[in-house]
């Protein structure tokens, strides 16, 4: 005896391809398309809460990330620009002493020059030599001063001989009997003079 059954079998074929024509099928009708669509969860759950509260969290930390970043590369930008103008200074400093040292050294030679140049001994192919030499020194910042009727200045001028007279109103360098030499603002030697005081 055959088994009955209440309700009558539904068969669903599902295939895209059809098998008997061989095209493609169209979209599956909809009550069909809505059995297989799995449900999608709703917008606006009770997770959007947490989820937003986490992103919050996480961009606050990264904006206080880049602040510590960059004010740990500003200081840093400090004090490799400090560095540099040290390092400048410094090598300004080294330069001029040594500059100076080479200076001071050539001395007793300027003072030769300027003493046979004076008597009108600096003659033929020395006279170019000479003027050469004064005008490299004087270029990399020598200086020779001194001049007869200046101001007495102790700072600058060494008094080898004093007088009284009544010309003068302050002590003043009525002879210069050795110029001086600087560097800048380095006294190399100071100016050797008579010095004139006014009467007391």
């Amino acid at each position: 005896m055959a088994e009955e059954f209440s309700e009558p079998t539904v068969v669903r074929d599902n295939r895209r391809i059809d098998p008997e024509t061989g095209e493609v099928r169209g979209e599956a009708a909809p009550e069909q398309a809505a059995q297989q669509t799995p449900a999608q969860p709703t917008v606006g759950g009770p997770d959007d809460g947490a989820e937003s509260y986490g992103a919050s969290a996480e961009l606050d930390a990264a904006q206080a990330l880049a602040a510590q970043r960059l004010d740990e590369l500003q200081r840093l930008n400090a004090e490799y620009v400090n560095y540099r103008k040290r390092v400048d200074r410094d090598r300004d400093v080294a330069k001029n002493a040594a500059l100076a040292g080479v200076a001071e050294a050539l001395l007793p030679v300027l003072d030769d020059i300027h003493l046979a140049r004076q008597h009108g001994d600096l003659t033929g192919p020395f006279v170019a030599i000479a003027d050469k030499l004064e005008a490299t020194l004087t270029r990399f910042g020598l200086e020779r001063y001194g001049q007869d009727g200046e101001p007495f200045d102790p700072a600058v001028h060494e008094a080898l001989m004093h007088s009284h007279s009544d010309e003068y109103e302050v002590a003043t360098c009525v002879k210069v009997l050795q110029p001086g030499y600087r560097f800048g603002e380095r006294v190399l030697r100071p100016a050797r003079v008579a010095v004139a005081d006014p009467q007391g």
